[in-house]
C-alpha cells in the first residue's frame, strides 16, 4: 500500500494546497486505486465491476465535492464481497491521509437526504476514533441489481469508517424500496463529510481540547 497526499499550503486552516490521498491496494483477492482530493469540485472516476456500488461512489463524490477515483478488480467470479470490502477500505485509508493534522476543519457534520419515500439522517464527527452506529427498514430487499447484497451497505460504511477513523451516525427512519434507502445513505454522508472536512473560517489550529485528533 503507497500513500500519498499533496498539501503545499500547509493544514486545513486559512490558505492551502488540495488535500490528497492516495491508495493501491493488491491482496490475493483484489487490486485497487483509490484516488481523493477533498477539495475538489466532484469530478468521479469509478470503476469496481459492480454497478449499484460504482452509482453510490458516484454520489459520495458528487455531492461530497470530492474529486473521486477508483479502480479495482476483484475476484467477482466468486461474488462482490471482496471487491465492496477493499474498495470500501482503501477508501478510508485515503480520505484519513487527505485529512492530514485536521487542522481548522469544522470536525463535526450532519445532513438529512430525502429519496422519494426514504429518508436519511447522517451525522459525522471526524473523531481520530472509529466508531459507527447504524440502522435501516428491516425485511429490505435482499439484492440490488444482481451483485449488491443489501447487507454490505453495513459492512462498506464499518469498512469505512475502521480506515477512516471517523465516528459515523446513520439512521434510515423509514423507507421502503432498497435502491432509494441506500441511496440516501450515500448522498447524506457526502454531504456531512463535505461540511466536517470543509475549512472553520473561526479556526486555525486542530478542534480538540486534546491538541490532536
Amino acid at each position: 500500500m503507497s500513500l500519498t497526499e499533496d498539501r503545499p499550503g500547509g493544514p486545513a486552516g486559512g490558505e492551502r494546497g488540495q488535500r490528497r490521498g492516495r491508495v493501491e491496494r493488491s491482496t490475493k483477492e483484489t487490486s485497487v486505486l483509490v484516488e481523493v482530493n477533498l477539495d475538489g469540485t466532484g469530478i468521479v472516476d469509478v470503476s469496481t465491476g459492480v454497478g449499484f456500488y460504482d452509482h453510490m461512489l458516484n454520489q459520495l463524490g458528487k455531492h461530497g465535492l470530492f474529486d473521486l477515483t477508483v479502480k479495482t478488480e476483484g475476484d467477482l467470479h466468486i461474488d462482490s464481497h471482496h471487491t465492496i470490502e477493499d474498495t470500501a477500505i482503501a477508501l478510508g485509508v485515503a480520505f484519513r491521509e487527505a485529512l492530514g493534522d485536521k487542522s481548522g476543519i469544522r470536525r463535526f457534520g450532519s445532513a438529512s437526504c430525502p429519496l422519494d419515500e426514504s429518508l436519511a439522517q447522517v451525522t459525522v464527527d471526524l473523531s481520530g476514533r472509529p466508531y459507527l452506529v447504524h440502522s435501516e427498514p428491516e425485511n429490505m430487499a435482499p439484492m440490488i441489481g444482481p451483485d449488491y447484497d443489501t447487507t454490505l451497505t453495513r459492512h462498506i460504511l464499518e469498512s469505512f469508517v475502521a480506515h477512516a477513523a471517523i465516528c459515523l451516525h446513520v439512521h434510515v427512519p423509514y423507507g421502503r424500496n432498497a435502491h432509494h434507502i441506500v441511496e440516501a445513505q450515500f448522498k447524506a454522508l457526502a454531504r456531512a463529510l463535505r461540511e466536517a472536512s470543509e475549512p472553520d473560517p473561526r479556526s486555525t489550529g486542530v478542534p480538540s481540547t486534546k491538541g490532536v485528533l
